[in-house]
């Protein structure tokens, strides 16, 4: 900052230190801006040429303090004036953001267009006559509607706000609206610091408490929390930890007052009180004017002396885990510069270059490493400005894997060059030497290839949020063609892997639908051999049988015998007869075994009369054939059971 205002003061003979910083505050520390809104039109505008030679200078090389100074002396304090850079002026375009109750409009405009132009493109969009609008969140306080915005220097991004003091408000913006809709809404609150004489203007969520507002001004005035005395709060915010949504000030701004209640200028705070600052980003230059009222010399306010005030560490020195150390550093930054920033991969540096480099093709992305290091005076700058930029945030988030370390602590810093000399080699390491504490933070950009990875970009902290959003860009350009070819690669290997996969597959279905078949034909087989087999015991089985009942039956007697003889004649299925004598007296018992011997046995064959049709096989087998009539002959059939 220190550097930035002595330019500054340089180049546009403003000897006024404070003059020059609000200069530089109106354009957002642009410093070319700032000395084009006061330089002579008639001249052009002056180019930096820090930006082209940046582009020109080694990836990783810084350039020496001779270089540097050169630069700083070309770009900005041309002493002959015939050797400025005159270029065609270009018209500049201002961007407004312009909220009214519930809903906020997007402008563009040229510098040279009045306030009444923005006031009627606002009637257009909001249906508010320009007679009954009022257009309020200049920074150089009331202006009228024929006021030519070149002549306020304002920055290129702009928030204003309208108030219709005339029109009630509706319904939906009453005090009835739904908490949870203005906890989403930002509140501009313009507090006026009464000793210093000095208006801060300042955007806050609905969702920030009161203290955290205190706290904020703790870091802007000096004035710690306890000894403000504030003018303007409502009497329904009486705890500090209430939101601003339901403090009940007024939205969209709120105007308060602070002043010191009593306490020596000069006290010290105890470190408590000074470790739970709060930075504001889009205020930081509004501490340094009046700075000797408080005590603070040029650089401690300058982040360069040892100042009584220390922030807590972004990273705990010596850390056993690399995560905890990571997951302090994320609740550390959100603390300091709010919720919108990267979000930070919780891990070790392994891990970061793991989940961006090695996976699918198409899944793969950039790693960009924040470096950290809070002595440096560009540290908040660049965090608040470009880190928390919602564009940076957003184009980070989509493609890049964002790891960050703190160097801060000489300790810290060995490990982080450790961990890179193992994973990125030496080159990277000795990059990250040369670079002196002013120039830091450093963002580093590497992209994976396949044999080892590459530091695409070195950017360092005295950049703009346009050049950080080029430069991020450029190297997604070299990422992406590299990434195309890779995808090409993977998908022709997949493709290949593919053909194989399924003609193992189609080999292997062939082989198990072979195994299949021949299993089953084994099985067929051996069912086969298996019903042979056992049909061959039953026929050996039956045939032991018939042979033991033939060699169990009575000898036939003879036609002359004296005895009772029956000659039974039976008729078989197949149309033959067995012909046989038997004693009157034997039993039916000896006929059944007569016929079971000539392969019918009585379990599967029934023996019936002709007429009257008799089933001689349901009579008693004790019998004899006498009592069953069948004497002295009879003709019977066989016939098969059911």
């Amino acid at each position: 900052y220190y550097r930035e205002c002595v330019l500054v003061s340089a180049c546009t003979g403003i000897d006024n230190i404070a003059e020059a910083i609000t200069l530089l505050e109106l354009n957002n520390w642009d410093l070319v801006a700032a000395i084009n809104g006061v330089i002579p039109q008639e001249n052009g505008i002056l180019q930096s040429n820090f930006s082209s030679e940046a582009s020109q200078s080694s990836m990783f090389g810084p350039p020496s303090q001779s270089e540097a100074a050169d630069a700083a002396a070309g770009a900005f304090c041309p002493v002959n004036p015939s050797s400025r850079h005159i270029v065609e002026r270009q018209p500049r375009m201002l961007n407004f953001r312009v909220e009214y109750r519930q809903r906020t409009i997007e402008l563009v405009l040229e510098e040279g267009s009045t306030v009444g132009e923005i006031k009627k493109l606002l009637e257009a969009d909001l249906g508010i006559p320009v007679s009954k609008m009022q257009l309020k969140g200049w920074k150089s306080g009331d202006v009228s509607d024929s006021t030519v915005m070149r002549s306020l220097h304002l920055p290129k991004n702009n928030s204003l706000y309208v108030l219709t003091p005339d029109i009630a408000p509706t319904a939906s913006t009453s005090k009835n609206s739904d908490l949870q809709e203005s906890l989403n809404q930002n509140f501009l609150l313009v507090i006026s610091h009464r000793e210093a004489q000095r208006d801060y203007s300042l955007n806050f969520p609905g969702s920030r408490t009161i203290q955290e507002v205190k706290r904020n001004i703790s870091d802007l005035t000096n004035i710690p929390v306890r000894h403000q005395q504030w003018d303007g709060w409502p009497a329904s915010a009486s705890d500090d930890s209430m939101t601003l949504a339901a403090s009940g000030i007024t939205y969209p701004c709120h105007h308060l007052s602070v002043c010191r209640r009593s306490s020596p200028a000069n006290s010290q705070e105890p470190t408590e009180e000074c470790a739970d600052v709060h930075m504001v980003s889009d205020s930081e230059g509004d501490d340094f004017e009046d700075a000797s009222e408080f005590g603070v010399d040029d650089s401690e306010m300058f982040g360069m002396g040892s100042s009584t005030c220390r922030k807590s560490p972004m990273m705990p020195e010596n850390s056993e885990n690399e995560a905890d150390a990571l997951l302090h550093f994320t609740a550390e930054f959100s603390s300091r510069y709010g919720e919108t920033h990267p979000m930070f991969f919780i891990g070790s540096l392994e891990a970061a270059s793991q989940e961006a480099f090695y996976g699918k093709a198409r899944d793969r992305k950039l790693l960009a490493i924040y470096l950290h290091n809070d002595d440096s005076v560009l540290s908040n700058v660049f965090c608040s400005q470009m880190m928390c930029a919602d564009s940076i945030v957003s184009y980070l988030s989509q493609n890049f894997i964002t790891w960050a370390w703190d160097v801060t602590k000489e300790a810290n810093k060995a490990r982080l060059l450790t961990m890179c000399t193992r994973h990125f080699g030496s080159v990277v390491t000795q990059t990250i030497r040369t670079y002196k504490t002013d120039q830091f933070p450093l963002l580093l950009i590497v992209m994976g290839k396949r044999t080892s990875n590459e530091v695409l970009n070195v950017i360092q902290g005295n950049t703009t949020v346009d050049e950080l959003m080029m430069r991020l860009m450029g190297a997604m350009e070299i990422f992406t063609a590299q990434q195309q070819e890779d995808i090409k690669d993977e998908d022709e290997r997949e493709a290949r892997e593919t053909v194989k996969r399924e003609q193992d597959e189609a080999y292997r279905v062939s082989l198990e639908a072979d195994r299949k078949k021949r299993e089953v034909q084994e099985r067929e087989e051996a069912e086969q051999v298996r019903v042979e087999r056992m049909r061959k015991e039953q026929e050996d089985e039956k045939e032991a049988i018939r042979l033991s009942l033939e060699q169990a039956l009575p000898p036939e007697p003879d036609e002359d015998s004296v005895e009772q003889i029956s000659k039974l004649r039976i008729r078989t299925p197949s149309g033959e007869f067995l012909e046989r004598r038997f004693l009157g007296s034997c039993k039916l018992q000896v006929l059944f075994d007569f016929v079971a011997s000539k392969g019918y046995p009585f379990e599967e064959f029934k023996l019936l009369t002709t007429f009257p049709r008799k089933n001689i096989t349901q009579l008693d087998s004790g019998s004899t054939l006498l009592e069953a009539k069948l004497f002295p002959q009879e003709t019977l059939f066989l016939e098969g059971k059911e």
